[in-house]
């Protein structure tokens, strides 16, 4: 293979070049081989070539002609939307959503699958739902393997992506304690080995979709927060997704230590701020000032009857949320100082019911809290793509691989059961026993 003065194969920089073009097309929309130039920087004859093997592997289509200046008519070229699929799966704090997705990120398929009892974030419930969910939403579209580019994979906790194995996951507050996830994924035989899973934290995976497709767009550098029964947060440190570039940072942000020798949080720290602004905890807080419910099966329905409370004037339910606004600002505050972010925004089910209610009072003390500096260039604001935003980020990691292959399915890599570990299989068959009893 011939090499360059930089170390870069041949091979090297067609992938280069495809992976431009690709990128190109995806973002900035259809676009003209005499465009496409300029736009890459590379040469029209490299242009030609690239698209040639493009449209050949069914990568790209026509869309359409446009007129030019006393010249030919010129073909606009656009990412063929049906070439290929990726799944997206957000494993939630009351059910696993599983999504199929064509390579623009249209919804072809859903299903959600409830975790019962409510919150029980049992690991092998959740791989037998991830494996349901990928079998239900392939059926439901009628669509094969043969396209299908990976499956990414949102969780909560800390994601050991280079673990001898596969992905570890560290999910201290739900009782995770380095789970091979990746590996009791593949042991279910869902999906053939070539097909990849991809795993993260479920805050960078909503803090990528943010940047790419919704309030984060244009921005450089942003945090985007996941707000639910916990909160998360993730730090954007390259918001270009043209080149599948964005660099994302998954904070443990809830675990900062806001109140010494404060309230107990979930995950066994004293005075973590989450203890005071996650739903679980606010909602905890009503209760204990006698406004609220003493247990509620649903923490969507309890929270909706806060607002209610808070609607109808009730002093308790405006105090309780008084109180989460000044912590969750004081929170933001010490992202503002740290990081000088552009913006911030705020996600999750319990950001997006809380967000309309509270956001101006979160503002307010943010900035009371910050230095004037940092303070002065950012700004706060709700994300926009819903409760979905978490799936569709989760869709974006086999995106953003298939892009910095060039267009080409990534195989993962052959991974030994790491030393001293039980195998997948007994992990998932004691976790059926224990069900069983």
């Amino acid at each position: 293979m011939t090499t360059g003065r930089s170390g870069r194969t041949v091979r090297d920089l067609r992938r280069g070049n495809r992976s431009a073009v690709l990128q190109r097309l995806y973002f900035g929309g259809p676009m003209s081989r005499q465009e496409l130039g300029p736009a890459t920087g590379l040469s029209s004859g490299s242009v030609s070539n690239v698209v040639g093997e493009l449209v050949a592997d069914g990568l790209l289509e026509e869309a359409g002609v446009v007129d030019s200046d006393g010249g030919r008519p010129r073909t606009l070229l656009r990412v063929a939307p049906h070439s290929a699929h990726m799944i997206g799966v957000d494993v939630g704090e009351t059910r696993v959503r599983v999504e199929l997705f064509d390579l623009t990120l249209t919804e072809l398929a859903r299903t959600e699958l409830p975790l019962l009892p409510r919150g029980c974030y049992d690991v092998g419930p959740i791989v037998d739902h991830i494996r349901t969910g990928i079998a239900t939403v392939l059926a439901e579209a009628g669509v094969g393997t043969e396209r299908l580019l990976g499956v990414g994979i949102g969780v909560p906790g800390i994601v050991d992506r280079a673990a001898p194995g596969g992905t570890v996951v560290h999910g201290q507050t739900i009782g995770w304690n380095a789970v091979p996830l990746e590996a009791l994924l593949r042991a279910t035989g869902a999906l053939p080995d070539e097909v990849p899973y991809i795993i993260d934290n479920g805050a960078r995976t909503l803090g990528q979709a943010e940047m790419w497709f919704g309030a984060g767009r244009g921005a450089r550098e942003a945090v985007v927060v996941l707000f639910g029964s916990g909160v998360g947060a993730s730090l954007i440190t390259d918001g270009s997704p043209e080149g599948g570039t964005t660099e994302g940072t998954p904070l443990e942000w809830g675990h900062l230590t806001v109140s010494v020798r404060g309230r107990r949080c979930r995950c066994g720290a004293l005075g973590c701020l989450e203890a005071y602004t996650g739903a679980e905890s606010l909602l905890a807080r009503w209760t204990e000032l006698g406004g609220g419910p003493a247990q509620s099966a649903d923490e969507e329905e309890a929270l909706s009857a806060l607002l209610a409370a808070a609607g109808s004037a009730d002093p308790v339910a405006l105090a309780v949320l008084e109180e989460t606004a000044e912590f969750l600002g004081a929170g933001l505050s010490d992202l503002i100082n740290l990081f000088r972010p552009e913006r911030i925004l705020i996600g999750g089910w319990a950001g997006l019911m809380l967000g309309p209610h509270i956001l101006a009072s979160v503002r307010e003390h943010a900035t009371r809290y910050s230095l004037r500096h940092p303070a002065g260039r950012v700004s706060i604001g709700m994300g926009s793509l819903g409760p979905d935003a978490v799936t569709v980020g989760a869709a974006t990691l086999p995106l953003s691989a298939f892009f910095t292959t060039g267009g080409r399915r990534a195989a993962p890599e052959p991974r030994a059961e790491p030393p001293g570990w039980r195998t997948a299989l007994e992990v998932r068959g004691e976790a059926a026993a224990a069900r069983r009893a």
